[in-house]
């Protein structure tokens, strides 16, 4: 392989890998969910570009409070866990006990 084959292989991946890191790098800053970064309000959806249509993880929102505009990444909610009855308290799920008989009458 010649020299100048071997330079543009070399150069031509380091500038690929530099274009690639720099998207990754872009879409992990880009804030999650839906609400503005600028002013914590929520934000609402708008009509998304040519390339947003193809990328559904991500949303194209406006903020109508402050009037932020940018690209949102679509996250799912988490869920709300509900507490069992185990972790309220000992023996939750079982019947009340009653309450302690009284002692026994003496004999005569």
């Amino acid at each position: 392989m010649s020299d100048a084959a071997l330079f543009v292989f070399v150069f031509g991946g380091l500038f690929v890998l530099r274009g690639i890191a720099a998207t990754v790098v872009f879409l992990w800053i880009l804030p999650d969910g839906i609400r503005c970064p600028q002013c914590d309000a929520e934000t609402a959806a708008m009509q998304p570009s040519l390339a947003l249509r193809y990328l559904r993880s991500f949303r194209s929102s406006w903020c109508m409070i402050c009037g932020w505009h940018g690209v949102h990444r679509v996250t799912k909610p988490t869920p709300i866990r509900r507490r069992s009855n185990a972790t309220r308290g000992a023996n939750a799920s079982s019947a009340p006990t009653p309450p302690p008989a009284s002692p026994p009458a003496e004999r005569r």
